[in-house]
């Protein structure tokens, strides 16, 4: 294979629903681009892409696969991408590398819920998008209807370029309106049938019209003729699908490979080639990791710049750990072809690097790492155990080599929670990686619901005083603190006066330290020890020893959080006194002062974005209702409504789940920690007994 300069290349990524097509017309493009001879299907589980078993038995893509055409002296990169929005990270890894989107729609049912969730990320991405109408050759297609989502969810952004003739089993071809030609079943270029003749010039007019919007000097012109010749109709368009003005709407049959040029021809001509500097020092970005049957472990990336050879030394401009590059593979699914070179632009793949994962850059010494690429928030949180407790060291290990494969999944074990978290982008994902555990590493694991990282706090002023004193033989230990706590509100001032044992009592401090909690909130520690009743070596022991408690609230075993600390009074004895002895009399005076200030539960808040189409806003508000969730506001996004609710995390378990049953699969939503706050009476009275239960168990 030759090396392409950048300007002869072009990076696509297809988009759109589950069942939309997307893995068949990747086999039409590399059909057309003699990349293979003959067109695999879904059906017979031989296409390029989608070739895992788990693709292959559930018949979608659940990974996105680089492909690549050679068309017209241009080389077309392409990556089917996962339709599901359960698999986004997909598309939005190869929004990284790729400068135009196209959006496949199935005829036979229009715009659907994956269409615009795909138009969204795209819009949020920048990514400019080409539409290819599919599957316009199925006997229950509907052309007119398909048009008619089309506008109702795109509006004037959609403008059509083709015409499809008869639509259905005897799907004939496309009227290209851009060059205002006939292009058959084959693919000939002919005249139009007169039967179209009309439309296709109503439409070229209106397509005219909608290039000359894009570009101030071709309005211009459009104003003084009224017409723009084909490579100035492409440049509107171009200018267009930049802007996010513009989206072309095409006709095809992915499976009868009917329209499939035409549209790799606009794309060749119209979509953007990659913005990357040939001149400069090497440099590439890892998109993709995958661990591939007899390959083992493959690194997919994008030359960023420079020319690539192989046998190449790279070093990660972050961690500067380096590598070599022993040799280099143009990349269609499987079919890899060893390469002596990669330019800048171009897409390929290395295999064995020991340090380049997804989201890495290796590049020549002296050149900056690319921005890492953005993902949303994780949607499902699980906890994982193994069936056989021998194993779990072993599932841990294995949910680890499968999240360094996918950036939007991520699994830990919780010191706090003592559990395995697995977290993604919704069941279907979780699904797949336990899948994976069992199928791949040969373990037997279960999900279940997490624990939630509950805090406990204080609502009032307590007092407490213990004396520690061991005499067992050998040195002794003596330590007494006397302490008060009081709740710590962020900015207020500190007070003085407390009523201690009945008594009005002013605290002069001595000494005063403000942690920040690695959990969240402050402790504040105060010295306020007067007559060298403790001498001032034994405070941070002291200090020791609170900490320790507050890794265990009395109420759950929760962290704890907010608390001053006044220390005012103890005693040491003269060789007893040890720094272990203050340890314990500091967590224990701590422990029982915490009981007594009216100890309370917090519990993680979160704001929740619901995006769901009008028609499912009383399901989605009703249900939030039953979670204990506040909706803060709604607000449109174009024929959507956006609900920004407040939702305890403890009512959020599988709502990826239920809200896609409540709205027929087409409402997303997005959550973010916001803040704790104090659990209802009647929740803490449950939290409560649940943990006494618990406890009576483990004894």
């Amino acid at each position: 294979m030759k090396e392409y300069a950048t300007k002869d290349i072009r990076n696509v990524v297809l988009l759109g629903s589950t069942k939309s097509g997307k893995t068949t017309l990747s086999e039409s493009m590399l059909f057309e681009g003699k990349v293979i001879a003959r067109r695999g299907s879904v059906e017979e589980k031989n296409t390029v892409s989608d070739n895992t078993e788990f693709e292959q038995t559930n018949q979608k893509s659940i990974s996105a696969t680089a492909l690549y055409a050679e068309f017209g002296g241009t080389k077309l990169n392409f990556i089917d991408a996962p339709g599901s929005d359960d698999f986004c990270g997909g598309a939005l890894s190869a929004f990284k590398v790729c400068e135009s989107g196209v959006l496949v729609v199935n005829a036979q049912q229009g715009v659907e819920v994956g269409t615009e969730i795909y138009a969204r990320y795209a819009k949020q991405y920048g990514i400019p998008l080409v539409m290819a109408v599919n599957q316009l050759d199925h006997e229950k297609v509907s052309w007119e209807r398909s048009l008619e989502t089309i506008k109702e969810a795109f509006g004037k952004k959609a403008v059509q370029v083709q015409i499809p003739v008869e639509p259905g089993l005897n799907f004939k071809g496309v009227v290209d309106v851009i060059t205002m030609k006939y292009y058959d079943a084959t693919g000939a270029e002919l005249d139009i049938p007169a039967a179209y003749a009309d439309e296709a010039e109503s439409l070229h007019q209106e397509l005219v019209e909608k290039a000359a919007e894009g570009d101030d000097a071709l309005m211009e012109k459009f104003f003084d003729t009224m017409e723009l010749n084909i490579d100035e109709i492409r440049q509107g368009l171009a200018a267009g699908m930049e802007k996010g003005e513009t989206i072309p709407v095409f006709c095809i049959s992915a499976k009868q490979d009917i329209g499939v040029k035409r549209l790799m021809e606009f794309i060749v001509n119209v979509c953007p080639a990659p913005k990357c500097d040939a001149t400069k020092p090497v440099s590439l970005f890892i998109f993709k990791t995958d661990v591939e049957q007899h390959l083992g472990e493959v690194s997919y990336f994008k030359v960023m710049s420079g020319t690539l050879s192989e046998g190449a030394d790279l070093t990660n401009p972050e961690t500067g750990n380096g590598e070599r590059l022993s040799a280099i593979y143009a990349v269609a699914g499987a079919n890899k072809t060893k390469v002596a070179k990669i330019g800048a632009g171009d897409i390929g793949c290395v295999m064995k690097l020991k340090n380049g994962k997804t989201d890495v850059t290796l590049a020549a010494p002296g050149v900056a790492a690319i921005p890492h690429m953005v993902f949303p928030d994780f949607k499902y949180t699980c906890a994982v155990r193994a069936l056989d407790k021998n194993d779990e060291v072993k599932v841990g290990e294995a949910l680890n080599k499968i999240t360094a494969q996918d950036p939007t999944l991520k699994s830990y074990f919780s010191n706090e929670l003592r559990q395995t978290i697995l977290q993604g982008m919704g069941e279907q994902h979780i699904n797949y990686a336990m899948w994976r555990v069992k199928n791949e590493f040969k373990l037997d694991a279960e999900t279940y619901a997490p624990k939630i990282p509950y805090r406990e706090t204080i609502t009032k002023t307590a007092t407490a005083r213990y004396r520690h004193k061991k005499q067992s033989g050998g040195a002794g230990q003596f330590g007494e603190v006397a302490l008060l706590i009081t709740p710590y509100v962020e900015g207020q001032e500190q007070p003085k006066n407390f009523k201690i044992d009945g008594k009005d009592t002013i605290l002069n401090i001595k000494g005063s330290e403000v942690q920040a909690l690695q959990w969240g909130g402050k402790l504040e520690f105060n010295n306020c020890v007067v007559g060298g009743a403790i001498d001032l070596s034994f405070m941070p022991a002291i200090l020791k020893g609170i900490n320790q408690k507050m890794t265990e609230g009395p109420l759950t075993g929760s962290y704890a959080r907010d608390i001053r600390v006044y220390v005012y009074d103890g005693k040491m004895h003269p060789v007893d006194s040890k720094e272990i002895a203050f340890i314990i009399a500091g967590r224990n005076a701590f422990s029982e002062a915490f009981r007594e200030a009216g100890p309370k539960i917090l519990e993680p808040i979160y704001d929740v974005d619901i995006t769901t189409p009008s028609d499912y806003v009383g399901n989605c508000m009703s249900d939030l209702n039953t979670r204990r969730g506040m909706i803060v506001n709604q607000e449109m996004d174009g024929n959507f409504t956006v609900l920004h609710a407040r939702v305890p995390l403890a009512e959020l378990y599988r709502y990826s789940t239920v809200l896609s049953s409540l709205s027929g699969g087409s409402a997303t939503f997005s959550m973010k920690f916001a803040e704790y706050q104090q659990v209802p009476a009647d929740v803490q009275k449950k939290l409560l007994e649940e943990y006494a239960a618990q406890a009576k168990e483990e004894e």
